[in-house]
């Protein structure tokens, strides 16, 4: 590279560093710049930071308990010896492994369908279903508040595009009106919404897109593990089991909290999308030590139903501690517990405050929710005691006081 070359592409660096430094500037400025927090033990209910100590996690999507579970540990293990670090391909030209089989064959008989297909992530799993299910000739309708991964995946569709008001089932009719004609319609859904903790009509959501030959997508990621008697999920939850086309879910939250995501759906969509989905032909496939810890996960799941019972028991003793010390958490039925606050510079200066207590909760602005309608998101483990709820309503109530939240 000659010098003239050379200086090019270190004005265009520096051309770079700086706007992006402007922009962290303003965010710096704001109050708004989110703080990233190390954590030097596996995760549980407690855990070591290296900035705070020991604290209490009131901020983690292990539903279930099972991140640091002995059984779910020694099975990623198992895997690691059997299978290898990695499987160093995707799965079409040599990344498939027995264990792939194993942990879909669980997944669909978990989800009601009659198959399933992993992926590295619920993220990649959403962004290379909704292109592959919906081209030129199709619909897609989305709900307003669904999650980022679903909205990145109807961006890349290449069909019509329609979103509905969040929940409003007149606005859903709307929309899937003016898709008629489309060769495929597909409704799009989270289970659980994971910012507002509360759930989707799914029987009406079903009921409305029959009605109009709409097929229903559910991205069930917060609600697997969490939802139902039995932990299945929403659809468990509303009794609507085998009549959702098709199912996305992770396992990094409730399964195990490690990573990957699925797809489960019939053979006929599940062999479609291993043909065409991108992220499947282009990604290496999941990790074979995640595999084999989600498989006990889910092992755990139906052998202890228990676990569902004591979160949803935890969930309503949070919430109903929170109203008694006058705050006004949103209502739902999942182990989400939203406490709205107001502005992102508040919610992230009250999570701070709470972390010099000992409890370690993230604050939430925007753009991950509008401006103006911050919040603290508690979300209930199954593992948590009794005293560890106490000790949480009592910071919470002292950090509201010094605050004057309440």
């Amino acid at each position: 590279m000659n010098a003239e070359a050379a200086k090019k592409k270190e004005t265009a660096m520096g051309v770079l560093d700086a706007s992006v430094s402007e922009e962290l500037g303003k965010m710096r400025n704001a109050g708004t710049l989110k703080a990233f927090h190390y954590i030097s033990t596996p995760m549980d209910t407690e855990v070591r930071m290296e900035d705070a100590g020991k604290v209490l996690v009131l901020s983690s999507n292990n539903y279930l308990g099972l991140a640091n579970h002995p059984e779910v540990i020694e099975a990623g293990k198992k895997a690691l010896d059997t299978y290898g670090a990695g499987t160093s391909s995707v799965r079409f030209i040599c990344g498939t492994v027995s264990i792939h089989r194993q942990i879909e064959e669980k997944l669909a008989k978990l989800s009601h369908t009659e198959a399933a297909l992993t992926y590295v992530s619920c993220w990649a799993a959403n962004t290379g279903v909704i292109p592959a299910l919906v081209g030129e000739q199709d619909a897609l309708i989305s709900d307003e508040l669904n999650h980022a991964s679903i909205i990145d995946g109807c961006r890349m569709a290449k069909g019509k595009r329609l979103r509905y008001k969040h929940s409003d089932m007149a606005d859903l009719e709307r929309c899937l009106k003016e898709a008629e004609g489309a060769r495929r319609i597909l409704v799009i859904t989270d289970g659980v919404f994971s910012m507002e903790g509360d759930l989707a009509k799914l029987p009406e959501i079903i009921t409305l897109s029959k009605r109009y030959g709409a097929a229903v997508m559910l991205d069930d990621s917060h609600g697997v593990g969490v939802m139902g008697t039995h932990g299945r999920g929403t659809a468990e939850h509303f009794g609507v089991e085998g009549q959702v086309d098709v199912i996305t879910g992770t396992l990094g939250k409730a399964l195990g909290g490690a990573a990957g995501g699925y797809v489960a759906a019939s053979k006929a969509v599940i062999e479609y999308l291993n043909q065409v989905s991108r992220p499947q032909l282009f990604s290496n496939a999941l990790p074979a030590t995640v595999a084999g810890s989600a498989l006990k996960a889910i092992e755990v799941l139906e052998r202890e139903p228990q676990r569902v019972a004591r979160l949803h028991a935890l969930v309503k003793q949070m919430r109903d501690g929170l109203k008694a010390r006058g705050f006004k958490p949103l209502e739902g039925d999942s182990a989400i517990v939203p406490i709205i606050v107001g502005e992102t510079a508040f919610a992230i200066t009250m999570s701070k405050e709470l972390l010099k207590e000992g409890i370690f909760i993230t604050g939430f602005g925007f753009p991950v929710v509008p401006e103006g309608a911050a919040r603290l998101r508690i979300q209930i483990c199954a593992s948590l005691t009794d005293a560890q709820i106490a000790f949480a309503l009592d910071k919470f109530e002292m950090v509201g006081k010094r605050l004057g939240v309440i």
